[in-house]
């Protein structure tokens, strides 16, 4: 434990990237399995489950400390980990401190009975910044400026791989990643993961500018609507002794359990990329997917058991508009076109009703281009353009000129700030998030919040703002005098029975700061509901 902690210290005080890769090189190089790999799952945001909960760290520290003084404290510092680290009252060291390996089995082992006696005799036995660096193990908030693709990267090089033989691997293998190591350190051969069914890393796409436009050619370009639902990844292996289905996220989360409807019977070995969305109708030859909104979707999302009413009525199919792998061949290598051919002839001769293959439509110039663009975002279901080359292949990451996305304009409201909440992280000194209302009569009922949007300048002046017009307070945060206007953008708005206003909203950002409009002509909430996709 005591090497990781030195690790994740030198880590948060060292700003160039390089650096800190030779640092986190140097310590795979020189720590033991298993430490190390769960070291490398800490960093990448890769460890399953949580050690404890933030409650139970809140109540120890409490229980042994003034209350009082713990939330003025955490008040100044920001951050829950940090300021009981230093304020913790209890120390008996021991050394050598437990391996990191064997705490992650001791948490992984315990009761829950057991957790916090168990996590108040750790936090005892060390120092301020050991215990600092168990306490964002535990919960799971590690931000180090280090990001998972930046440790698939430093692990490449570590092994002198290339990075898509990680990026292939990493989905289907897990911590502590002792079988991929030996493999780097060339102790052992490559891990097989031939019949596995695992999440395979997407392809993403750019935001479109002025210039992709302007430079649009037909019959180079492949183009779909871009569906308002959410990117998943269908991976079958139904053919080999044990059958596996997954459904993930983009992310690479299995969602499986929330959508059993779509996977219940489907078949095959094949790894499909398509937009899962509550879809009324069953795809057969020629019907046109009957697609609902969002708000529909959001009702199936996050159910870990969902009801059998629920899959009724609201089902769920996918529109897919790719395919990694078709009857067990990989085809990414394959371009877009040829790829594009293999699966309408795939679900052509395979058809399934919960499965349907996305339009391509036509346009013959950027003037063209654009009217379509206007016409498909009339349609709530649809939020605006997936424009791919023809002769792209399927590689994971964001590479630079092959798929272009084109979102509709976002919604816009004026809101009211109401109150403000420090950041995180390099943010902890600013007041950086902040809840907006919507008037209702006399009175603002909250909408939403949002953190992002705002220059690091723009940041100054309304954490400044905050600090002179602040008129209550709740531990972290301040109350504000209702005088300061937001202009929020967002991508949608839903009903919500868990804000009080009825309301939520998708995405919201800030997207300009009226200082120089009345908070009374701010917009009302009726005209915020006026925007609820029907």
């Amino acid at each position: 434990m005591e090497a990781f902690s030195h690790l994740l210290e030198q880590l948060y005080y060292t700003a160039g990237t390089k650096a800190k890769a030779q640092l986190i090189a140097d310590y795979i190089a020189n720590t033991p399995d298993p430490d190390r790999g769960w070291a490398i799952a800490a960093m990448a945001g890769t460890l399953r489950f949580d050690f404890f909960k933030r409650n139970t760290v809140k109540k120890l520290i409490t229980e042994r400390t003034d209350p009082a003084l713990f939330a003025m404290s955490y008040d100044y510092v920001g951050e829950v980990s940090e300021t009981v680290a230093h304020l913790w009252p209890d120390n008996e060291p021991v050394s050598p401190l437990p391996s990191l390996g064997s705490i992650v089995e001791t948490f992984a082992s315990i009761s829950k009975q057991r957790v916090s006696e168990t996590l108040a005799d750790y936090l005892t036995m060390m120092t301020p910044s050991q215990r600092w660096a168990l306490l964002k193990l535990g919960t799971r908030g590690l931000r180090i400026g280090v990001s998972a693709r930046s440790i698939k990267h430093i692990l490449a090089d570590y092994g002198n791989k290339d990075i898509k033989d990680i990026e292939t691997l990493w989905h289907a293998v897990s911590p502590p990643y002792t079988e991929l190591l030996q493999w780097l350190e060339g102790k052992a051969s490559k891990p097989n993961i031939d019949d596995v069914v695992t999440f395979h890393p997407v392809m993403l796409s750019h935001p479109i500018e002025e210039k992709d436009i302007d430079a649009f050619a037909p019959n180079t370009w492949q183009i779909e609507n871009k569906y308002d639902g959410i990117r998943v990844q269908l991976s079958l292996n139904t053919q080999k002794a044990a059958p596996e289905k997954a459904l993930y996220s983009r992310t690479g989360d299995d969602i499986s359990h929330s959508f059993p409807d779509l996977l219940s019977d489907m078949s095959g070995h094949m790894v499909l990329d398509g937009e899962l969305l509550v879809i009324h109708n069953q795809a057969t030859d020629n019907a046109l997917p009957n697609v609902d909104t969002f708000n529909a979707l959001q009702q199936r999302l996050n159910k870990k058991k969902p009801s059998k009413a629920l899959m009724q009525s609201s089902p769920v199919g996918l529109i897919v508009y790719d395919a990694l792998m078709l009857e067990g061949k990989s085809i990414t290598q394959m371009p877009l076109k040829a790829r594009r051919e293999k699966l309408a002839n795939y679900l052509s001769a395979n058809p399934h009703p919960q499965l349907f293959l996305s339009d391509v439509l036509d346009a013959d110039s950027p003037q063209d281009l654009r009217a379509l663009h206007s016409s498909v975002c009339e349609n709530r279901a649809v939020e605006g353009l997936m424009i791919k080359r023809l002769d792209s292949v399927y590689v994971p990451g964001r590479p630079k000129g092959q798929w272009f996305k084109w979102k509709r304009d976002p919604l816009l409201v004026d809101a009211v700030m109401m109150y403000a909440q420090r950041g995180h992280g390099k943010r902890s000194s600013f007041y950086s998030d902040y809840t907006f209302g919507a008037w209702e009569g006399e009175q603002l009922l909250p909408i939403g919040k949002a953190y992002s949007g705002f220059t690091d300048e723009e940041l100054k002046k309304l954490d400044n703002w905050v600090r002179r017009h602040a008129v209550g307070r709740f531990g972290p945060v301040r109350e504000v005098e209702k005088a300061l206007v937001l202009e929020v953008a967002f991508d949608a708005v839903h009903p919500s029975n868990r804000h009080k206003s009825g309301v939520a909203l998708r995405f919201p950002r800030i997207h300009r700061i009226r200082w120089d409009k009345p908070a009374n002509e701010a917009d009302t909430l009726d005209t915020v509901k006026s925007l609820i996709e029907r």
